[in-house]
């Protein structure tokens, strides 16, 4: 079994609120800080935000032509349901119209955005959209270092602050330093993390877990954040929640479970479900557990050292959810039989990603929502 991605390796919250700042810099304006929460996925979205990109200077070159292929049929699966807004470099612009198969033969547009990336994980690199009961909108920027300076992410940590920009909302920034796949949250107070990866001195160096709690709950909107311990160094990430944990809806979790001994996250998914299975979430409800267990056969043409063979990375979008398979016919059965009962008001549209998922990712790494205002 093969796992994750490991060759990829001023403005302040205050006491009394929040400062809020253009994506360009140049105004702003204190408001109050209880206000915002992160609506959870698959709450009525305006659209997802992707980027379009596989850069050589990362990439294998056998990876390059099918990351492209992925990302392009990750877009034209989600614009069968909302909008995709697509970050693309000016020299991979036509590659992307030829994949996508142009912009106007899809049921919701596609927009092409030209923008300088160094990779292409929106989850990561974009900012986390939350709102207030006004009807109002922000974008948190979480500071991307890339994972904690493991590779290089200069036009990357620009990211945030121009999807926010772009998307015409103000960008609040934060005092530390995550990423998008760091946390999981269920839009009604509570939130999975891992320690390895928020609580580790190659981002929020000498930030003790109160303190990084107490900002999180005000930027997310969260009462309550359940911790799993995760693992530092395996791959570049230290241990993305989103790797191991999904809410579906409030008090129920898909977790994924590991089925090669060998394997390092074999006893930390199940340590996961132990812990989830003894937690509770803000309203003190016990979980319901749906147990994704990882498929056995993968597609080793893409290489397999940093492959990602997990089926908790899928995306929800509106009306739909879009998941991988692997090609071990059994294993893709049951997780997409397991989702599909989890979420039946949804469309299943299952995909292969094997050139993303060789670089250790998901469609969810690659995906990041905005939500309606409500």
């Amino acid at each position: 079994m093969f796992t994750r991605r490991f060759f990829l390796q001023s403005l302040t919250l205050m006491a009394s609120g929040v400062y809020i700042s253009h994506a360009n810099g140049k105004t702003q304006t204190k408001i109050d800080s209880g206000n915002w929460y992160m609506p959870d996925e698959s709450a009525p979205h305006k659209r997802t935000w992707m980027s379009f990109i596989a850069s050589y200077d990362i990439w294998e070159d056998r990876q390059v032509s099918e990351v492209q292929r992925n990302l392009a049929e990750i877009a034209r699966s989600i614009a069968k349901y909302e909008p995709v807004s697509l970050l693309v470099r000016k020299q991979d612009y036509a590659t992307a119209v030829k994949l996508l198969n142009g912009l106007d033969s899809h049921p919701y547009p596609i927009e092409l955005i030209e923008f300088t990336m160094d990779d292409l994980w929106m989850r990561d690199t974009g900012p986390a959209f939350v709102v207030n009961g006004k009807g109002q909108k922000s974008a948190v920027n979480f500071n991307f270092n890339g994972w904690g300076e493991d590779q290089a992410y200069e036009q990357d940590a620009k990211v945030a602050d121009f999807v926010a920009l772009t998307a015409g909302v103000k960008s609040i920034q934060s005092n530390l330093i995550l990423e998008g796949g760091c946390f999981e949250l269920d839009g009604a107070g509570t939130a999975i993390m891992t320690e390895s990866c928020i609580l580790n001195d190659n981002r929020n160096p000498g930030k003790g877990k109160v303190e990084v709690e107490n900002e999180l709950k005000t930027l997310l909107g969260l009462e309550k954040i359940i911790w799993l311990k995760g693992i530092k160094g395996k791959d570049i990430t230290d241990g993305h929640t989103d790797f191991y944990a999904r809410f579906i809806r409030p008090g129920v979790v898909a977790v994924s479970r590991d089925m090669d001994s060998s394997s390092y996250d074999y006893q930390i998914t199940r340590e996961n479900i132990e812990i989830l299975k003894s937690s509770s979430d803000a309203n003190g409800n016990a979980f319901e557990l749906i147990v994704l267990d990882t498929p056995w056969d993968i597609n080793t043409q893409f290489g397999t050292k940093d492959f990602a063979a997990g089926y908790v990375g899928y995306y929800v979008c509106n009306g739909a959810i879009i998941m991988q398979k692997f090609g071990d016919k059994q294993a893709d059965s049951a997780a997409r039989q397991k989702l599909a009962r989890a979420f039946p008001n949804h469309q299943i549209e299952q995909i292969a990603i094997d050139g993303i998922a060789s670089g250790g990712g998901s469609i969810h790494c690659a995906t990041q929502q905005e939500p309606l205002a409500e």
